[in-house]
C-alpha cells in the first residue's frame, strides 16, 4: 500500500509540476508577444505620473507666488510690477485686488472694466456696483434681470426705491412683488409695498 501511495503522490507532484512548467510557458508566450505594448505601457504611465506631479508642483508654485505678490500688494497697493505680476499668475486673484480696491476708493471706471472680468463672481459683483452706485434704474433692472446674480432682489429693491421717489408708486410695487418670498429680503419688500408709499 505504500509503495502505491508514493507512487500517487510522485505523479500528483509531477503532474503539479507540469501545470506549473505549462503556466509559464504561456506567460512567457504572452509576455513576448505583447512585449513591446507591455513596455510602452508601463513607460505611458510613468510619463503621466511624472506629468502630473511636475504640473501640480507647478500649480503650487504658482499659487504661492501669487499669494507673495497679494500679500506685497497689500503692503504697496501702488506696485504697478507686482500688479502685473499678479494678473500673469493669476488674472481671477488680480480681478478681485482690483475689485476690492475699486470699491473702497469707489472708483466706477475700474468697476465698469470689471464687468467684464472672466471670472465671473467679480463680473457679477461689478456690476451691481456700478448699477447702484451710478443709481442707473436700467442698470439696476437689467443687473435684476440675470439668472445667477448674486444681489437680484437687493437690485430689485434699490430699483423700487428709484421708482417710489419719482411717484411711480405701482411699477415699484410691481418690482417687490417679484422678490421671491424665500428671500431674506422678502420682509424688507413688504415693508416697502406696505409702508413705501409716499
Amino acid at each position: 500500500m505504500s509503495l502505491k501511495n508514493d507512487i500517487d503522490m510522485v505523479k500528483e507532484e509531477l503532474n503539479s509540476e507540469e501545470k506549473f512548467f505549462e503556466k509559464a510557458v504561456v506567460t512567457e508566450k504572452f509576455v513576448k508577444k505583447y512585449k513591446k505594448i507591455i513596455i510602452g505601457s508601463v513607460i505611458g504611465v510613468a510619463f503621466f505620473v511624472a506629468g502630473d506631479i511636475a504640473y501640480n508642483i507647478s500649480q503650487a508654485n504658482r499659487i504661492d507666488s501669487a499669494n507673495e505678490a497679494l500679500l506685497e500688494l497689500q503692503e504697496n497697493a501702488n506696485n504697478e510690477a507686482t500688479l502685473a505680476r499678479l494678473n500673469s499668475l493669476s488674472p481671477a486673484l488680480h480681478d478681485v485686488w482690483l475689485y476690492s480696491q475699486a470699491v473702497v476708493s469707489g472708483d466706477m471706471q475700474t468697476l465698469g472694466n470689471l464687468e467684464s472680468s472672466k471670472a465671473q463672481l467679480i463680473s457679477d459683483l461689478a456690476s451691481y456696483e456700478v448699477a447702484q452706485q451710478t443709481k442707473n434704474l436700467t442698470k439696476l433692472e437689467d443687473y435684476a434681470s440675470k439668472q445667477d446674480a448674486i444681489y437680484g432682489d437687493l437690485a430689485q429693491i434699490q430699483s423700487a426705491i428709484i421708482l417710489m421717489s419719482i411717484n411711480k408708486i405701482d411699477e415699484a410695487h410691481e418690482k417687490l412683488s417679484m422678490i421671491n418670498i424665500q428671500s431674506p429680503l422678502s420682509k424688507v419688500a413688504k415693508a416697502l409695498m406696505h409702508y413705501g408709499i409716499k
